[in-house]
């Protein structure tokens, strides 16, 4: 359910990422449109490469037409020529396979921001926190420290009285037992 809910948001994602690219070319060729003063329908019935030198026409492949480009749309309108016959900029992609390609590797560049950020944001919470088996390991450790410790004064306490009782400790001066008092 919630990969249907993921799967049309990257769609949505992916046709505003193609209209924007659509978009952005379609400026580059309105202005180119302002600077030629060639008019598109001369190179009617000619061949593709020769309409499309002018970046701001539109060769309809099924009537062999050269068309002025609509620039107050994003998309030719299908009276003017259907989105698979459609060329502009080059003559070898048509505009549907244009949508197809951009809204592919739009979701493709989405999908990877996403997997990063993913990627991203566990690793940072992994590092912040530490492991509750590490937590526990590390508290292990402290206990057994401080038991040996304890142990180690319980040994060195009962060997300090077995030397005492024996003559063996070691006082501060090892001449004091000699001296005359």
């Amino acid at each position: 359910m919630a990969s249907g809910g993921t799967r049309g948001l990257m769609q949505c994602w992916e046709l505003l990422l193609s209209a924007v690219a659509l978009f952005l070319l379609l400026l580059s060729a309105a202005a180119a449109q302002e600077q030629s003063g060639a008019a598109c329908s001369q190179n009617t019935n000619r061949t593709c490469e020769e309409c499309l030198k002018n970046v701001s026409c539109l060769w309809c492949h099924t009537n062999k037409a050269c068309l002025d480009y609509p620039v107050s749309r994003i998309l030719p309108p299908s009276s003017l020529c259907k989105l698979s016959s459609a060329r502009w900029g080059v003559c070898w992609v048509n505009f549907e396979a244009l949508i197809i390609t951009l809204s592919v590797v739009g979701g493709a560049i989405l999908l990877a921001v996403a997997v990063c950020c993913a990627c991203c944001c566990c690793r940072k919470n992994r590092s912040r926190k530490p492991d509750k088996s590490e937590e526990k390991a590390a508290r292990e450790r402290e206990e057994r420290r401080i038991r040996q410790e304890e142990r180690r004064a319980e040994m060195k306490s009962r060997h300090d009285e077995i030397r005492k009782k024996y003559g063996l400790f070691k006082e501060e001066n090892p001449y004091a037992r000699f001296e005359n008092n």
